[in-house]
């Protein structure tokens, strides 16, 4: 009796220990060792393909074309302003001079006479029509 409870004690303790231990240790390192590769690699390999690469293109696109319509716009004022205001405002003596060298008057001298009479509001109405029509 006494060997029966020795042995029984002993397979049971023994393999019980042992096969649990082994069953443990294989488990969790095996376990853990997968998990950690397996789904850090996965992660660490999603994040970087799928998130990175969207937010930089997404960055790069909004960012590219905000600075090309904000340039654009510098050079449509800049040009509009090269090319209508600047000259007619560096043009405007000019062109007062020319207009009185092509017309022969100067209608300075002119003015004081002919302004508020029938004949000039005649003339001014007419000219107004002319340049609307």
């Amino acid at each position: 009796m006494y060997l029966l409870t020795y042995l029984l004690t002993y397979l049971l303790t023994y393999l019980l220990t042992y096969r649990l231990i082994y069953l443990l240790t294989y488990l969790l390192t095996y376990l853990l060792m997968y998990l950690l590769t397996y789904l850090l690699t996965y992660l660490f390999t999603y994040l970087l393909t799928y998130l990175f690469i969207y937010l930089f293109t997404f960055l790069l696109i909004y960012l590219l074309t905000y600075l090309l319509t904000y340039l654009i716009y510098l050079l449509t004022y800049l040009l509009t302003y090269l090319l209508t205001y600047l000259p007619t405002y560096s043009l405007t003596p000019y062109s007062t001079v020319f207009l009185e060298k092509l017309t022969g008057s100067q209608p300075v001298k002119k003015f004081p006479t002919f302004y508020g009479t029938r004949r000039f509001i005649t003339a001014f109405t007419s000219a107004r029509h002319l340049s609307l029509s």
